[in-house]
């Protein structure tokens, strides 16, 4: 499965993915791991304008797909999370949206 041909489902009524489901996924993001409820990664960049680039081509991704992650935004680096809240865990979803993250990078 392609997960960058994918898009996103509307959240509500989703379950969560079984953790071989889980596994099979993160397999497939290289440096992406599983912090309780949370798929994350940090991103690391030479300064503020190629970070904040960063941020606002992912903005672009996130409010494509419907599907926000929780950033944290620094100098030189970004924490991205993805969760799907209403479903109480990780779905489907973040691991789209987690591939097409990677893809900025142009590693997927």
């Amino acid at each position: 499965m392609n997960l960058l041909e994918l898009h996103c489902e509307a959240a509500h009524g989703l379950s969560p993915l079984d953790a071989n489901t889980t596994s099979q996924f993160l397999a497939k993001l290289p440096d992406w791991e599983i912090k309780g409820i949370e798929l994350c990664k940090t991103f690391r960049f030479a300064d503020y304008y190629q970070t904040m680039a960063f941020v606002n081509a992912l903005a672009w991704i996130a409010h494509q797909e419907d599907h926000h992650p929780d950033l944290s935004v620094h100098y030189n680096r970004v924490v991205v999370c993805f969760s799907t809240h209403d479903a109480g865990g990780l779905t489907l979803n973040d691991f789209i949206c987690a591939a097409k993250t990677e893809a900025l990078q142009g590693r997927a």
